[in-house]
């Protein structure tokens, strides 16, 4: 966990344009492509069932709906804290790197950031 999310200062509307078509959205929609990278993301490590048992937990314990997670992203790391543990580092990690690669950018890490920490600079620096 040496790497930091550095570039981003080289994110623009135009970075996540690209994006369109694979969110069927409107253009740069950050939130669209941070919850279609989370559900990849899941998807890839704990399968279909186990996404389910995630996004419920979330909703019955944290009452964090999946489609709020871009907007309460500290709600969402708590939630996968209690459930998932020191293993929620790993995941946040891994979403972090993959939307890093999403958008062009590299994922660095950076001291005292927590995963809402990331994804609140890039909506800042995306205008969102």
């Amino acid at each position: 966990m040496a790497e930091q999310l550095g570039s981003v200062e080289n994110l623009s509307v135009s970075s996540c344009t690209k994006h369109e078509d694979e969110l069927g959205k409107r253009p740069g929609s950050l939130d669209d492509l941070l919850l279609s990278v989370i559900d990849e993301t899941l998807k890839y490590v704990f399968k279909e069932p186990g996404v389910n048992v995630i996004y419920d937990y979330l909703r019955n314990q944290c009452h964090l709906k999946r489609e709020e997670i871009a907007e309460k992203p500290e709600v969402f790391s708590a939630g996968l804290e209690r459930l998932l543990k020191s293993g929620a580092l790993l995941i946040e990690k891994m979403i972090l790197t993959n939307l890093s690669s999403r958008l062009q950018l590299k994922y660095e890490e950076k001291k005292g950031y927590k995963f809402s920490d990331y994804i609140k600079e890039l909506k800042e620096k995306f205008g969102c």
